[in-house]
């Protein structure tokens, strides 16, 4: 498997990371540690989690994903694996945090206790990429920036980035790390897909300029790519299947954002140009991810072993010219499939 360079930082991933958002609900830990095994095998060597997994999130079980990845990261090689884990934004507004009792922020305080908290629950005494889960406007970017570098030289983390990160705030702490002379963000970790195009807007330039690499997630369109969710179907044990059941609530909407009329028919279309091409939407969709040069790991994610032979399938394929203008045409045909 490829390996390639976060950002300016000096760690090299795979150009697929094995995301772990569902160990500990949708896939159980003996599961768990199958699907990083099996990872490890191919040729996987970065794995994602974050404070607040696994979703959908609960007080009650928040920190069990790093637990179960802890567990497992025991008997190995801990230079081996670069790990990454998240910070959660602030509580408020969208979305309340399931963690120190909604009180998020990404001040100094939340910082520095989620990191041990982390540190502890994953049995290292380091973290490879500490990101930001979500932005938090309110907060000065001084002050976020400043405590993730003090962390960078208390040797408890060796790279830095944000996740769901706006243009604006991007730029923001950019401008902030040099004027201070302190670390930058090497990443940016947003929602990308053939579904969900909208990085290329303004991100991607951001990105190419900056030397920040984008580490997409949801490759699969929170997996309406792989086509289980057409015609209407709703799985048993599917994400979106309960999201669809909760209305009114915020799990709701995100899934009406996910599929919906005009998500299911680009889905269509890209599930036949990935048959004529010989290959599984779900292989197509990954590829086709990685085929960015903005992108330095495409974050997948499984809860089962029987799905990650699609998933690997993309790992040395380079989609073709033709394959690459009809996903084009497709995304012309049918704009913004998810808003």
């Amino acid at each position: 498997m490829k390996r390639r360079r976060l950002g300016k930082s000096a760690l090299h991933v795979s150009d697929i990371c094995m995301g772990t958002m569902t160990f500990g609900t949708g896939a159980d830990e003996a599961m768990s540690h199958k699907i990083m095994d099996q990872s490890l095998d191919a040729g996987i060597n970065f794995f994602d989690t974050a404070e607040i997994y696994p979703v959908p999130p609960k007080l009650e079980y928040s920190g069990r994903t790093e637990e179960i990845v802890g567990r497992w990261l025991k008997d190995k090689d801990r230079d081996s694996i670069i790990l990454a884990t998240k910070v959660a934004g602030p509580s408020g507004g969208w979305f309340q945090a399931a963690v120190r009792q909604g009180n998020t922020a990404l001040d100094r305080h939340n910082i520095v206790k989620a990191l041990d908290d982390s540190l502890k629950r994953l049995g290292t005494d380091y973290i490879d990429l500490y990101q930001t889960h979500w932005p938090d406007h309110g907060t000065a970017y001084d002050e976020t920036m400043e405590v993730l570098d003090d962390q960078i030289r208390a040797g408890k983390i060796r790279a830095i980035g944000c996740s769901n990160e706006t243009s604006w705030g991007l730029m923001k702490s950019l401008e902030a790390s040099e004027r201070l002379g302190v670390t930058r963000y090497c990443t940016i970790q947003n929602n990308f897909s053939m579904n969900n195009r909208r990085f290329e807007d303004e991100l991607a330039q951001v990105c190419k300029k900056e030397g920040v690499s984008l580490i997409p997630y949801s490759p699969l369109a929170g997996g309406v790519l792989s086509g289980k969710y057409n015609d209407g179907a709703k799985p048993e044990g599917a994400r979106f299947s309960a999201y669809l059941a909760m209305e009114g609530k915020r799990q709701f909407k995100m899934a009406q954002r996910f599929v919906n009329e005009k998500s299911i028919a680009s889905t269509k279309r890209f599930m036949a140009i990935a048959e004529e091409a010989g290959m599984a939407p779900v292989t197509l969709a990954t590829a086709w991810s990685k085929q960015h040069d903005f992108v330095a790991s495409t974050i997948v994610g499984a809860t089962h072993t029987d799905q990650l032979p699609d998933i690997f399938a993309a790992s040395e394929l380079v989609l073709s010219d033709d394959v690459m203008k009809a996903v084009d045409k497709v995304t012309k045909d049918i704009l913004y499939p998810m808003g």
